[in-house]
């Protein structure tokens, strides 16, 4: 049996759901992913988030990864979160999860189905809308596997429901009409639009959970300036870490890819960090400029 894990990710009630406030994402990983995520796992991640996506996921290699980490003694898997992914056909490529000429309801449950496939699993914590089909608004498609993942959630074999990659309007427009609203929203955040604050204000709102990726890739102009580098430089903490709690203290679960091991450590420190006073949070919300 291996040492316990030094850092753990607090979980929080979602729903009646165990939910990991800080998860490991697996995209852009390829023949790493395996090596990857077990590492994550190692060092105290619970949650890990992933897709049926092969053009940017080996979600297959993160089953493995679980696997190894609950046979060597890490975790064990009603410990853990596991999240993934449908993804229309017009963001796959060729290795495509379902049959393509199917209807949408079919292709939904021909991906679930491959999911737990992958992930040697029986259920999934929860199952995302990789995104909405068109730009703008919810078209028939969309709607179509709505429905079908929630008759999914109502079977058991998923727990919670969310969607990813959604504007405000989507996001309005799934609230109004859908029997189970989503438990997550997934977006790419941006200072810019301090931290998608018009769509983290409609989650709050509705009691849905806002998980948010890449938090410094997207951001990394922004966390360069001035400003937050005193700041980190003044709490005695890297600006990875200081932009985590931010973001674990307005409520947010981020995202963490790393491959360092060493930064994986560090990112789940950052719950150890002291609450940042209202002057710090001001700073951190704006530095993207005023929307």
């Amino acid at each position: 049996m291996s040492q316990p894990q030094l850092s753990i990710s607090p979980l929080i009630d979602h729903r009646g759901v165990s939910v990991p406030t800080f998860l490991y994402g697996t995209a852009w990983k390829e023949e790493r992913t395996e090596a990857l995520t077990y590492q994550a796992l190692k060092a105290g991640f619970l949650g890990i988030d992933t897709a049926n996506q092969r053009r940017h996921y080996y979600e297959a290699a993160v089953g493995k990864a679980v696997q190894q980490a609950v046979a060597d003694g890490l975790c064990q898997r009603s410990g853990l979160f596991l999240q993934s992914k449908f993804t229309f056909v017009s963001s796959q490529d060729h290795r495509l999860p379902y049959d393509p000429k199917a209807d949408y309801s079919t292709q939904v449950r021909q991906s679930l189905a491959s999911s737990l496939e992958h992930l040697q699993t029986d259920y999934l914590d929860a199952f995302i809308l990789h995104g909405p089909a068109a730009r703008q608004g919810l078209v028939d498609a969309d709607w179509q596997v709505w429905r079908t993942m929630e008759n999914l959630c109502h079977t058991g074999v998923v727990k919670l429901l969310g969607i990813s990659n959604v504007s405000f309007g989507q996001l309005h427009s799934l609230l109004a009409e859908a029997e189970i609203k989503p438990a997550f929203v997934q977006n790419r955040c941006y200072a810019r639009s301090q931290w998608d604050a018009e769509i983290r204000a409609l989650c709050e709102a509705n009691g849905i959970r806002y998980q948010g990726f890449s938090l410094l890739t997207a951001n990394s102009t922004e966390l360069q300036q001035a400003p937050i580098l005193k700041m980190a430089q003044r709490l005695g903490c890297t600006v990875a870490q200081l932009v985590f709690r931010f973001a674990l203290q307005i409520g947010m679960i981020p995202l963490t890819g790393s491959s360092n091991a060493q930064h994986l450590h560090d990112d789940l420190a950052s719950y150890r960090l002291p609450e940042l006073g209202s002057a710090d949070m001001i700073t951190l919300e704006q530095i993207g400029g005023q929307p």
